[in-house]
């Protein structure tokens, strides 16, 4: 297992486990997305290359706003995470997170927060394992405008 932070030389590959985890976005308007964070000291991605095959990625922001639970500013908040169906409970998850709270930390941040949606119960179950409490669950709503 090799860890990677995003560069141009592995752009490619992270935009397509981005794809995985939100099937509704597409690669033309992720990829420049995620060009745009090559060099920012805001966010990083970090990638999990096992042999030839790259197997996950988490994408790590400062949030200097309000974040659910939080006691702090910055704090850095997971705003992706995955790990490919056949990679994961190998650890590569907790890997990842692991290297987003260094990350973090380096940033002078005294917490770490991330979501998921309120039935991913998958999602809720790796939080709690990796160290994570829950701090609030909350239903969004929205209405159009005619």
């Amino acid at each position: 297992m090799q860890i990677e932070k995003l560069s141009a030389a592995n752009l490619k590959e992270l935009t397509h486990l981005v794809i995985k985890l939100w099937p509704d976005c597409s690669f033309e308007e992720e990829y420049p997305f995620y060009e745009g964070i090559i060099g920012d000291e805001n966010q990083a991605c970090f990638l999990i290359k096992d042999a030839a095959t790259y197997a996950a990625f988490i994408h790590v922001t400062l949030r200097f706003d309000y974040v659910e639970g939080a006691d702090s500013s910055p704090v850095g908040y997971i705003e992706g995470l995955y790990v490919k169906p056949e990679y994961r409970k190998n650890g590569f998850g907790k890997t990842l997170v692991d290297v987003a709270e260094q990350w973090a930390k380096e940033k002078g941040c005294r917490e770490i927060a991330s979501d998921a949606e309120i039935t991913n119960e998958a999602s809720i179950q790796f939080h709690q394992q990796a160290g994570f409490s829950e701090a609030n669950r909350i239903v969004c709503f929205i209405k159009q405008l005619g």
